[in-house]
């Protein structure tokens, strides 16, 4: 979710220099600059900020007054208010805490520093949003704070019932789809699941972490021997009720940073192993993760084949153009196979040889395609061509990934000696035959 941030400076050359800092230090946030108090309330009435920056100094108001009102708003009565100021003086020191400021910045550390100020700021106080998952079984409760967690910015979807509730958390497992953030639900509930149960089930039988899925229990008991319960049973933390708004979105915003963090450190984590697995120059896979991954890809059906595919003449390329050229080409390639084969396993094998992992029954027709395309793509203005070898795995039963390359490379062989620029593909009887070009 990208930042959106009002700033608010009498001084309109302050506004584009604090605009195109912060537009540096944060590309995609943003940026809407005013000049007056009653421009900012009005711009804060209409929409929604992640933080709120103004001078101290305003044409119709003091800084402070603007902080006062923005904290007697309901949309943004939690939003951050920065003040920037050159002078850090006692008034400000002594009213800014009780006029709701968030911090200051000092002017004079200049518009350059301001921007990464920003940045660290926005990065230890993310603006609060999410999926909320939302158990209680009295409506009118469940009204009023369904209402308080939207007035936030938080998209809630109540169900009355734990089971309603663990369904809705299994489809969007299931579908792969983006789950819930965080959970909260009431601990005692009349049905026949308790949000105990609910946590049994999160914790013990599907195996979400503390981390993965936040639950934030909601009770009315507040003896130790309840609050000893809720942990046990898995929660990250609880509520009291009568729900008190302040408490309640301190602790909604702290799960939702656990919840951030591990979806950051999830996205992290393949990022790295995709930076692994991936060839540089090309994009596509490289030969570890195709060992590591091809022969279980091939096993997911019985319509599997394997593809080689083989840059003709490539050394001719790089001898009479130079390598670098000869890395365009081949950058060429993967692009060329990434974007034709999405549903299949694209790796480069070695030198000008790529290997194509796919299911289906027309994988001889889109290799026909796939050559056709090449022929025509002249990357760098150099002519190209492919030969191609297949293998269908239902030709070959019980053959592993390594003895299904060797196959495809038969035929692939067997496409260079008739002449290059061409398909051929090895049949379960060892008889070789071309593909026939699209349209003959």
């Amino acid at each position: 979710m990208s930042n959106s941030i009002l700033v608010v400076d009498s001084s309109a050359l302050s506004r584009e220099l604090i605009t195109r800092r912060l537009d540096e230090a944060l590309p995609g946030a943003r940026v809407t600059a005013v000049g007056t108090e009653a421009e900012a309330l009005a711009r804060l009435e209409q929409e929604r900020f992640s933080i709120v920056t103004t001078a101290l100094m305003l044409p119709d108001a003091d800084g402070l007054d603007l902080c006062r009102r923005i904290r007697h708003s309901k949309r943004h009565h939690y939003t951050p208010v920065i003040i920037i100021s050159s002078d850090a003086d006692q008034r400000l020191i002594r009213e800014g805490y009780a006029a709701g400021v968030t911090d200051y910045f000092d002017k004079s550390l200049g518009f350059q520093a301001f921007g990464q100020f920003i940045k660290a700021f926005l990065e230890r106080n993310a603006a609060l949003y999410g999926r909320v998952l939302y158990i209680e079984d009295s409506r009118t409760v469940a009204a009023v704070t369904k209402g308080m967690l939207e007035q936030h910015g938080l998209v809630v979807t109540h169900t009355v019932a734990v089971e309603d509730a663990l369904d809705l958390l299994g489809h969007a497992r299931q579908a792969d789809e983006r789950g819930f953030d965080l959970v909260i639900t009431d601990f005692f509930l009349k049905g026949e699941m308790t949000g105990g149960d609910l946590l049994y089930v999160l914790r013990a039988r599907q195996h979400y972490s503390q981390q993965e899925l936040p639950v934030l229990v909601i009770t009315g008991n507040d003896d130790v021997s309840t609050q000893v319960e809720v942990f046990r049973a898995g929660a990250n933390d609880f509520v009291n009720k009568p729900l008190v708004e302040e408490v309640l979105m301190a602790r909604v915003r702290s799960l939702l940073l656990i919840k951030h963090q591990f979806d950051a450190i999830r996205r992290q984590a393949a990022d790295m192993e995709r930076l692994a697995t991936t060839d540089a120059l090309t994009g596509v896979r490289n030969r570890r993760y195709l060992v590591d991954e091809g022969q279980g890809f091939l096993s997911r059906t019985p319509q599997g084949w394997a593809m080689i595919v083989d840059l003709d003449h490539f050394k001719r390329i790089n001898d009479g153009f130079g390598h670098l050229i000869g890395d365009k080409v081949l950058m060429a390639m993967g692009d060329t196979l990434n974007r034709l084969f999405p549903d299949g396993l694209c790796a480069r094998f070695g030198g000008e040889e790529f290997v194509v992992l796919l299911h289906g029954d027309g994988v001889p027709a889109r290799a026909e395609a796939l050559r056709a395309e090449v022929e025509k793509l002249k990357p760098a203005g150099v002519d190209i061509t492919l030969s191609l070898g297949l293998a269908p795995v239902a030709e070959h039963p019980g053959k592993d990934l390594n003895a299904l390359l060797g196959i495809a490379d038969q035929a692939l062989y067997n496409a260079k000696a008739a002449g290059r620029n061409r398909v051929c593909l090895t049949h379960g009887d060892g008889s070789i035959s071309p593909v026939a070009p699209l349209g003959a």
